[in-house]
C-alpha cells in the first residue's frame, strides 16, 4: 500500500509561511507567490497538495481566497483545503472552484451533524482534522484545547463517511522534531477511517517509518517546513512513499 505525500502550502496574508506549533506570531515567510510554489511542487512530481488558510482558521471564514484560487488553477493534481471552513456554503463554494477535499476542524468538534451532512452529500470529499495537544483535540486555529480525546473524536465519525482523519501533533508542528509515529499508528489502529499524518516531519526517515505502517490505515503524510528548509527532498519522498 503506497503512501500519499502532501506538500503543504500554509497561507498568511497571501504569503507562503510555516508556523511553529501553530503560533501566528512565530511565522517564517517562504514566498509571496503561492501559485508558483504549487507549480514547483507539481514539477517535483506531487499529485496532491495540502493548503491551509491560516488567517481563516482563526477568523472562521476565508481570508486568503484569492491565493487559494490561484493555487487550484495552477496545480494539476488534487488540492486538499482547510482553514475556517465551518458552513455548507463555504464547502459548496470550494468544491465548485475545483478543490478536491475539504478539511474541517473546529466545526467537527462543535457541530458533528454538519460534518455528517456534508460527508454524506460529498462522498470522499470531507476530511476531519484531529489536532492534538497532549492527546486532546485543539480547536480555533489551535488556540484552545478541548476536553475531547483524539480517539473519542475519531470514533464520533466512524460511520459518517468521511474520507480521512488528518492527525496533527501540534507540539511538533513546524519544529522538525520528527513525526509522532506512535500516536499516528495508535489512532489508525483505533479507527476504521484512514489517517493522514502531520506535524514535525523532519526527513526521509519519517517517510520510511510511515510507509512501513501504511497497512495499519495510514493514507498519507503532510510535510511543509522540511521541504522548505531542505531537510527533505520531495522527489525522494514521493519515490519512497510509492514503494
Amino acid at each position: 500500500m503506497s503512501l500519499i505525500v502532501f506538500p503543504a502550502i500554509d497561507l498568511k496574508a497571501g504569503q507562503v509561511v510555516r508556523l511553529a506549533e501553530g503560533d501566528m506570531d512565530r511565522a517564517t515567510v517562504y514566498g509571496d507567490d503561492p501559485a508558483d510554489q504549487a507549480r514547483l511542487f507539481a514539477e517535483a512530481g506531487a499529485g496532491h497538495l495540502h493548503v491551509v488558510d491560516l488567517d481563516g482558521a482563526f477568523a472562521g471564514e476565508a481570508k486568503n481566497a484569492d491565493a487559494v484560487e490561484s493555487i487550484v488553477e495552477s496545480f494539476p493534481g488534487h488540492v486538499q483545503l482547510g482553514g475556517g471552513i465551518r458552513n455548507r456554503a463555504d464547502v459548496e463554494r470550494w468544491f465548485d472552484l475545483g478543490v478536491a477535499r475539504i478539511v474541517i476542524g473546529t466545526a467537527a468538534l462543535t457541530d458533528s451533524d454538519f460534518v455528517r451532512e456534508v460527508a454524506r452529500d460529498f462522498p470522499g470529499g470531507i476530511v476531519v482534522a484531529v489536532d492534538a495537544k497532549d492527546g486532546f483535540v485543539a480547536t480555533q486555529g489551535w488556540a484552545e484545547t478541548s476536553e475531547v480525546s483524539v480517539i473519542e473524536m475519531a470514533k464520533r465519525f466512524e460511520d459518517a463517511g468521511v474520507a480521512a482523519l488528518l492527525f496533527t501533533d501540534v507540539g511538533r508542528d513546524g519544529l522538525l522534531k520528527g513525526c509522532n509515529i506512535e500516536a499516528t499508528v495508535d489512532l489508525a489502529k483505533a479507527t476504521d477511517i484512514p489517517v493522514i499524518a502531520s506535524g514535525g516531519v523532519k526527513g526521509i526517515a519519517d517517510i520510511h517509518a510511515l510507509t512501513i505502517h501504511a497497512d495499519a490505515g495510514i493514507e498519507g503524510v503532510i510535510t511543509g517546513r522540511a521541504l522548505y528548509d531542505g531537510t527533505l527532498d520531495l522527489a525522494t519522498a514521493l519515490a519512497i512513499a510509492a514503494q
